[in-house]
C-alpha cells in the first residue's frame, strides 16, 4: 500500500500561477544559454523565500519537456504560451495529466510523481495548509 500526500485543488495558492510561469521562463532560459538551471532557479526563487524549490521545478519542467516530446515554449511578459497554461493546470487539477497529454506510459508516470511532488513542496514551502490531504 503507497501512501502519498494529495494536494486539494483548493489548497493552491492565487500565487502558484506566477510561480510556475517564472519559474518555467528561468529555467528554460537557462536551459536555452547551457548554463546549469537548479543554481540559476535557487538565485530566482531563494528572492522570495522558496529556493528549496530549485530541483523539484528542474525536475517537473525537465519531465514535462520529455512528456510534451520537444522544448517546452514560454511566453514572454504578461503573454503566458500554451506550454505554461497546460502546465499551470496540471499543478491546478484543471485537468488530469492523462486528459491533456498523449506521452508514454513511463513518461506519463514520471510526470505525474513530479506534478505531486511539486505540488507538496510548494504547499510546504509557501506554508500553505494541506490538513487533511492524505488519502
Amino acid at each position: 500500500m503507497t501512501m502519498h500526500r494529495v494536494i486539494d485543488h483548493t489548497a493552491v495558492l492565487p500565487g502558484t500561477a506566477q510561480l510556475l510561469t517564472v519559474s518555467a521562463r528561468c529555467w528554460r532560459g537557462a536551459r536555452d544559454c547551457g548554463v546549469p538551471v537548479q543554481p540559476r532557479l535557487h538565485a530566482m526563487l531563494g528572492e522570495h523565500g522558496c529556493g528549496m524549490l530549485a530541483p523539484v521545478i528542474d525536475s517537473l519542467m525537465t519531465l514535462y519537456q520529455v512528456a510534451l516530446g520537444r522544448a517546452m515554449v514560454v511566453g514572454a511578459g504578461t503573454d503566458v504560451s500554451r506550454d505554461e497554461r497546460e502546465l499551470i493546470g496540471l499543478i491546478e487539477r484543471d485537468r488530469p495529466r492523462s486528459a491533456c497529454m498523449d506521452c508514454t506510459e513511463g513518461a506519463g508516470h514520471a510526470l505525474d510523481c513530479a506534478i505531486c511532488c511539486t505540488r507538496i513542496m510548494i504547499a510546504l514551502s509557501l506554508r500553505t495548509p494541506i490538513a487533511g490531504a492524505l488519502q
